[in-house]
């Protein structure tokens, strides 16, 4: 979500804070602001919407101090206004927050009650009252953070500047994620490695409780009870470079065409070509024949790839899968047999509903394994056993290439889990095997749908509904479309199971509303095909997504007929996500939207 910079150096701290705020972008934000100290004295510049208007402020009214902190908000509490935006100042102290106050309430009435004025509708600014309270009591900043940040219930990662100090900042966490950077005369701060990268390749993270003090000539580490830590950076990959759209016209269209390769990469991780064999990181440690269920958690995007991973585990590896949206997954008092796996998904790491469940399933004897796409990240620190994917640096907030290299990695693992359990044979696996190794090829033959799809768009962009069916891994799939096509077109979309169109949504169906079929010519196909021509007698304009020998068998009918390479049934989920991500692109492309950086959502979201 919101996005956090702090630097302190040699020479003027804004224009390399604006610069790494705009790396930040991705997260989502409706307004940003900078403060620093000129002559010991704070100074802020702040402004509502894209870091455009904040950069035009700062060019007429520039920000000269060597040291500052930055932010892009997503608002949370309080609506998007200059006054909202962060860094907040009160009494000598600034802050840039990242996360929710929850007791936010009550510290305000008690604060008001002692005589704090507020400025701002934010549950950020009664942290900066916090402190500011302490201050006035004499305490230096050091002491006077750590005696404000007990009172603080909720998750935060924080960013102070100091009156009078211009060679200190000081940073907090908990639950959300901070970064440290290191440099010659210069340090920095971040909400994560991104932000930092093209300044400095030495980071640091700091783990949940820490503060930590920053000035030009080190970074010094301490706990919740102010006890000093040894910490050494580690060297960052060059992944974490800030992306470029090169000839792209959006990094979303860029990372949907990039899935080819980075598929590829995850595969190759994971897969032995030569003896047709899965080969898992601390596979010994799996268990998976003394295991008798597994549980997947994740949201949104990511808890679509664990809906079909589920179908994969059962039939492949006969394991019984339960799955969880994070957001819910503490609030069901479920059973757990101690020594059972749970599979947690995530893009980011950060995710803080999945986060929670991690250390909530942890605490109760499961074996916890993580599937993200940063190795660095607080969820795979967190974890037992941590499986890569190898997206690469994701942009776009509508996840793509992120989501196809989580399936390619729970696929893997669900072989495996057959191969460890005498589900699957020798010859079944290496047949399994064989076919993930040609996915990179099937997903760039699917790329070929896109002038095609590009004609369909210009016929989309004027609906206001759409319906998304599929049977069997199809089904999740059809859920996923829906939120592609709702997230950056803001066209309201469903997806269902095909089979229950009969138990309500048929009612929508007319001449206005387009339905996207999913049907590769799997079992399910006469089945999907019978729903679908339910749908053409009531005049439903259907797409039928299908492979060669689903159009052979396909009655005519359909509105449009997408048609990608016939393909085995293991792999065509991650196929035939292309076509639906591309259709969501383009048709976002007519209608004018922002395809980035859609309206209220954010890339990372680390608030429950």
């Amino acid at each position: 979500m919101c996005g956090i910079v702090g630097f302190v150096g040699r020479g003027p701290a804004a224009a390399p804070i604006l610069d790494a705020l705009r790396r930040l972008e991705y997260r989502g934000y409706d307004s940003a602001g900078i403060a620093t100290l000129e002559h010991g004295l704070l100074t802020r510049r702040r402004a509502v919407g894209k870091l455009k208007n904040l950069e035009s402020m700062l060019n007429c009214e520039p920000l000269v101090g060597r040291i500052g902190i930055g932010h892009t908000r997503w608002a949370t509490h309080g609506r998007p206004s200059e006054d909202n935006a962060h860094p907040h100042a009160v009494g000598g102290v600034a802050v840039v927050h990242n996360g929710i106050i929850e007791n936010h309430r009550e510290l305000r009435k008690e604060l008001k009650s002692a005589g704090a004025c507020f400025a701002t509708d934010t549950d950020t600014e009664v942290i900066a009252h916090l402190v500011s309270q302490q201050l006035k009591k004499g305490r230096v900043p050091i002491d006077a953070v750590r005696a404000a940040l007990p009172r603080l219930e909720g998750a935060f990662a924080l960013a102070f500047l100091f009156e009078g100090y211009e060679n200190l900042i000081i940073g907090a966490r908990k639950g959300s994620p901070l970064a440290v950077g290191y440099g010659r005369g210069e340090m920095y701060l971040g909400s994560d490695a991104i932000a930092l990268a093209p300044l400095t390749d030495m980071i640091n993270y700091l783990d949940d409780g820490d503060v930590t003090v920053i000035t030009r000539q080190g970074i010094a580490f301490f706990n919740a009870q102010g006890e000093r830590l040894r910490r050494s950076p580690a060297k960052i990959a060059g992944a974490t470079v800030l992306a470029q759209k090169g000839e792209h016209r959006h990094f979303m269209v860029k990372e949907i065409h990039e899935q080819p390769s980075v598929v590829g990469q995850t595969l190759a991780q994971y897969i032995d070509v030569a003896s047709g064999t899965i080969k898992i990181p601390n596979d010994a440690e799996l268990g998976f024949r003394d295991i008798n269920r597994v549980s997947i958690t994740a949201c949104g995007t990511a808890f679509y790839a664990g809906l079909i991973a589920r179908y994969w585990f059962e039939r492949y590896a006969g394991l019984p899968v339960e799955i969880d949206v994070a957001s819910e997954f503490r609030y069901r008092n479920i059973p757990f047999d101690p020594g059972n796996l749970a599979v947690f998904v995530s893009q980011s790491g950060e995710t803080a509903d999945t986060l929670a469940s991690l250390e909530f399933a942890k605490a109760r004897g499961q074996r916890v394994l993580s599937v993200v796409n940063v190795a660095s990240s607080t969820m795979a620190r967190a974890s037992q056993i941590v499986l890569p994917t190898l997206a690469g640096p994701e942009v776009g907030v509508a996840s793509t290439k992120a989501f196809t290299c989580q399936l390619a990695t729970l696929a893997c693992l669900a072989i495996a889990a057959g191969r460890a359990r005498g589900v699957l044979s020798a010859d079944d696996e290496a047949a399994l095997v064989r076919a993930l190794v040609e996915v990179p090829g099937y997903m760039t033959r699917a790329l070929e749908l896109e002038p095609k799809i590009g004609q369909l768009a210009r016929k989309l962009a004027s609906s206001r509904n759409a319906l998304f069916i599929g049977r069997g891994t199809n089904y999740p799939l059809a859920l996923e479309g829906a939120l592609k096509l709702k997230e950056i077109t803001y066209i309201h979309a469903e997806g269902y199971a095909a089979g229950e169109l009969k138990h309500g949504p048929i009612a929508l169906i007319d001449k206005d509303i387009p339905v996207f079929v999913i049907a590769p010519g799997d079992m399910m196909f006469e089945k999907t095909m019978s729903n679908m021509h339910e749908l053409i007698a009531r005049e439903g304009r259907t797409i039928l997504i299908t492979d060669r020998k689903g159009a052979s068998l396909a009655s005519p009918g359909s509105w449009v007929t997408l048609v990608l390479p016939d393909m085995p049934a293991l792999v065509a989920p991650l196929v035939f996500a292309l076509p639906l991500q591309l259709i969501a692109y383009h048709t976002a492309l007519v209608r004018g939207t922002d395809v980035d950086q859609p309206r209220n959502l954010a890339k990372s979201v680390t608030v429950e």
